[in-house]
């Protein structure tokens, strides 16, 4: 290996390590990060400091090789450094979320608390979680340091809709563990999260009180969300694309679900009669969906690859699943760890995704089970450059795809009802684009775009009003599902017309899962030969940061 590829695989070292303990921490599964023992949140001014000092030093380290004669997949990886790199400076410098977004601060302060909590045996980690809720308190006083002055009014808004709540969630959660602890842990949890249900009643008070000097503009605008479209997603398509790309999209969704509803819509299955027997059937389909995506050769799954499994929702867990996704997804520290998706008792009112699951897990299964046996293929790639989570348009695309795959191939032939749920995603997701696009670009207020997709897909407005809320503070994340899917289906025909009759669909899969982590536009150029995508994308994308 030359020096400058030494080099390379040696920065990538340095930055993940570095990562693992700066990274914020976010609402969604994907992009979790493992973090060392003993580990605090600190967005102090002057940890937000050394986070660009740092991200410079990375920047200019990565600048200086001369990687132009080194193999395309060495290049590759040099492009994907690149692309965490500008995910900082995005997070950092252009979106800053720790300036603008008062419900950052609730996920730095909690939601490494939740993470906890979703692990099984989370009675081994109680003193970490303790120590965790003890640090509550000054990470929401750096909050206030940061976010005065510079806060968006309708972030802090769904903040305060959160706070409502939260200290007395947290308080539940907590006594729910400490019943299953010894007294003496009890004691310290005990302690702490009295320490942190205060802290959380101060922010709440001190964001009602700040709230009329803080700005109503919440979206990072043109610019800045040009660079994360081009820069960290690497994608190769424009904004005007983008929204063509999701109305056809919809187009064609609601097309589909009309001829699948030409005799009438299709009775919705009864619900399951309880967690026992949703876990008990889920466990089932699993084996079968995997089976299914074989022999019908549309990727082949190893025998030995880790399960995708539902599980109650503990009785310390339910109080906090505002917090973030319902799932366990077992990463770097445990790829052959099963994941889970704590589930709720079916019943009538739960929300959109939970209720289809309820009546039929195989659709959550060809989604999120993707992303469990996708991430833990990536997570045992043999070079660790690929291993980590860069943007989310190559995870979802996949999912995305494969479960449209599912339903072509005929998985639900036998459940009519369950078949139409999956053509309403895929509408709903095409619909992501357009409330993506707004919400970022300032064209769409929180209350009309949660508006759009409760009256469009159609959906629960509460799962709209959260889906809306989530995505104003994470802007690209809702056009990931339909842009890497575009992206995948590019490759996948044009792989298929330079193979012709040797292409094999499995093979072509095998592959681009094991890949999952690695953007499509670079994936194109290690298949294809062709840098058309990745160059589009970074002429897109403007100037690179300094």
């Amino acid at each position: 290996m030359s020096s400058a590829a030494n080099a390379l695989r040696a920065l990538a070292e340095e930055f993940w390590t570095w990562r693992e303990v700066t990274q914020p921490d976010c609402y969604d599964d994907l992009n979790r990060i493992e973090r060392p023992d003993g580990w605090l949140p600190d967005w102090s001014p002057d940890a937000v400091a050394e986070r660009s000092r740092v991200l410079s030093g990375f920047t200019r380290r990565l600048r200086s090789l001369d990687l132009s004669a080194e193999p395309v997949p060495l290049q590759v990886d040099a492009a994907l450094i690149g692309a965490a790199l500008a995910r900082v400076h995005w997070e950092l410098h252009l979106l800053r979320d720790w300036r603008r977004n008062p419900a950052f601060y609730l996920d730095q302060a909690l939601l490494p608390v939740y993470h906890h909590l979703l692990r099984p045996a989370v009675e081994e980690r109680a003193r970490a979680v303790a120590d965790l809720l003890a640090r509550v308190p000054e990470t929401l006083a750096h909050g206030r340091l940061n976010l005065a002055g510079h806060a968006a009014a309708p972030l802090a808004e769904y903040a305060l809709r959160l706070l409502d709540t939260a200290g007395e969630a947290l308080g539940a959660g907590m006594a729910a563990l400490a019943r299953r602890l010894p007294t003496a842990v009890a004691a310290e949890l005990d302690a702490a999260t009295t320490a942190a249900q205060r802290a959380l009643a101060d922010y709440r008070q001190w964001l009602r009180a700040m709230l009329p000097t803080f700005t109503e503009a919440f979206s990072p605008g043109r610019a800045a969300f040009r660079y994360f479209l081009h820069h960290v997603a690497l994608l190769p398509y424009s904004v005007d694309r983008l929204r063509e790309l999701g109305r056809r999209e919809y187009a064609r969704a609601a097309a589909a679900e009309l001829v699948l509803n030409r005799r009438g819509e299709p009775s919705a299955p009864p619900l399951l009669a309880g967690v026992s027997e949703q876990i008990s059937r889920q466990r089932a389909d699993e084996l079968d969906v995997r089976r299914f995506l074989r022999e019908e050769g549309i990727v082949n799954l190893p025998d030995g690859l880790r399960h995708y499994r539902n599980a109650p929702v503990p009785a310390y867990l339910e109080p906090l699943t505002w917090l973030g996704v319902q799932h366990h997804t077992a990463g770097q520290a445990g790829w052959d760890e099963d994941a889970l998706r704590y589930i709720p008792e079916p019943r009538p009112d739960l929300p959109y995704f939970q209720l289809a699951e309820a009546r039929d897990p195989r659709v959550g299964i060809v989604h999120e089970g993707v992303h469990a046996w996708q991430l833990a293929l990536s997570a045992r790639h043999e070079n660790p450059v690929r291993r980590r989570y860069y943007d989310s348009a190559a995870n979802e695309g996949v999912a995305f795809h494969t479960e449209e795959l599912a339903l072509i191939a005929g998985l639900f032939d036998d459940a009519p009802a369950s078949g139409r749920f999956v053509v309403n995603a895929m509408r709903l997701r095409a619909l992501r684009v357009e409330i993506d696009l707004g919400l970022a670009l300032g064209e769409l207020t929180l209350d009309e775009a949660a508006g759009r997709l409760a009256e469009l897909v159609p959906m629960d407005r509460r799962t709209a009003w959260e889906e809306t809320a989530f995505y104003a503070g994470r802007p690209g994340l809702g056009l990931s599902y339909l842009a890497g899917k575009a992206q995948v289906l590019d490759l996948l025909t044009a792989c298929a017309q330079r193979e012709g009759a040797a292409f094999s669909l499995s093979a072509f899969h095998d592959r681009l899962w094991r890949e999952g982590n690695v953007p499509l536009a670079l994936q194109r150029w290690e298949v294809l030969g062709t840098r058309d995508h990745w160059d589009e994308a970074r002429r897109l994308g403007g100037p690179v940061h300094d």
